[in-house]
């Protein structure tokens, strides 16, 4: 007498040591929180969906999950009934299928499929939280990569090894090479430097006269341009750090003396306190230097879309319940449009005028 076997499901075949992995990023991944293993998983399904079933459990994290290859290790069934049981499973709450976008080398963005598989069936309250929390964890990690790429330090260089093998030598700061004197004319020291002599180029409003800086010649150069804004050595000097703020800024010699002096009213009574307000109070934006590099542009939002299991339409998880879109979900569901169902009375009337047939049918 044989013995009875409970567990109806099919057992799925042995994994080939050369199943095919998906690149890095796609393929199978496992959702947490799941059951242990046990002989009566997926009991509640019927006999290709709990044969598939076992077999996708049993399959490695980021293993190959396209119908095509899924149909090649499982000769019992076909590619259309593979993709069938595929989206039975994901009404079932044991499957969903997502794409999201990842940056590639040179800021090329391309998409990333992967299917997320649960041995605990999941409703779609929870598979939708899931998602969203998957989402919020992938828009944080470049910023995370980032963070960690600037902290790194770098790593040592590596060491030669070896008998023959040259050691690396460590850099020593070359020694100072001594300048000569170079002698200066005496001159009183307040005397006017002279007057340069004919046809030589004119001294440019950057070069720095006296030892002064551009910001302070900038201020003393005022008073002559205007008489209102007249300034004493001493408020030069005292206005002279704001005025280098300006410069620092990117801002050009012109464009300071522009700022200082538009609009100025008809009598000022304190330049100095007129030019102190000026300078705080329309400092410019610091500019980019000539050599500073670009600001990389930011990385874009990294958007997690569900797809249908059946057709592959892409949407939001709460549009695409059960893992279907509305179309293929009506069509899984078997739903028959009600405004072209028959009436009750017109199936009584078939039915009679069958039954009539018959009738008249029968040998007399």
């Amino acid at each position: 007498m044989a013995t009875p076997h409970h567990n109806s499901a099919l057992h799925a075949p042995a994994l080939s040591a050369a199943y095919p992995m998906a690149k890095p990023g796609y393929g199978k991944r496992s959702a947490p929180d799941q059951q242990a293993r046990t002989r009566n998983d997926f009991a509640l399904l019927p006999t290709r969906e709990r044969y598939v079933a076992g077999f996708v459990d049993h399959l490695p994290e980021s293993a190959a999950m396209s119908v095509k290859t899924l149909a090649t290790q499982l000769p019992l069934y076909g590619q259309q009934a593979i993709s069938t049981a595929l989206t039975a499973l994901s009404v079932a709450g044991h499957l969903r299928r997502v794409r999201c976008p990842v940056v590639g080398a040179g800021n090329e963005t391309r998409w990333v499929f992967r299917t997320f598989w649960s041995r605990t069936a999941r409703d779609n309250e929870w598979w939708n939280t899931y998602l969203a929390t998957e989402q919020a964890t992938q828009a944080a990690a470049p910023a995370q990569e980032a963070s960690v790429r600037d902290t790194a330090p770098p790593p040592p260089p590596p060491t030669p090894e070896g008998p023959g093998a040259e050691r690396p030598r460590t850099e020593q700061a070359p020694e100072p090479t001594a300048v000569p004197h170079q002698r200066t004319p005496d001159r009183a020291p307040d005397t006017e430097p002279a007057p340069p002599a004919t046809g030589a180029a004119p001294a440019t409003p950057h070069v720095v006269e006296a030892g002064r800086s551009p910001a302070y010649l900038a201020l003393a150069r005022l008073g002559r341009d205007d008489h209102r804004l007249a300034l004493s050595a001493d408020d030069c000097a005292t206005l002279e750090p704001q005025a280098a703020e300006w410069l620092a800024r990117g801002v050009s010699v012109d464009y300071l003396t522009s700022a200082l002096t538009a609009g100025l009213p008809a009598k000022v009574d304190s330049p100095v306190g007129l030019l102190r307000r000026r300078l705080n109070d329309k400092v410019p934006p610091r500019l980019p230097t000539a050599g500073s590099p670009p600001a990389a542009s930011p990385a874009p939002a990294r958007r997690l879309l569900m797809e249908c299991t059946d057709c592959g339409r892409p949407g939001q998880p709460e549009a695409l319940p059960d893992g279907l879109c509305r179309p293929c979900r009506e069509t899984h569901s078997g739903s028959v449009d009600e405004e072209n169902s028959p009436h009750p009375a017109e199936i009584a009337d078939v039915k009679a005028h069958m039954n009539n047939l018959r009738d008249l049918l029968k040998p007399v």
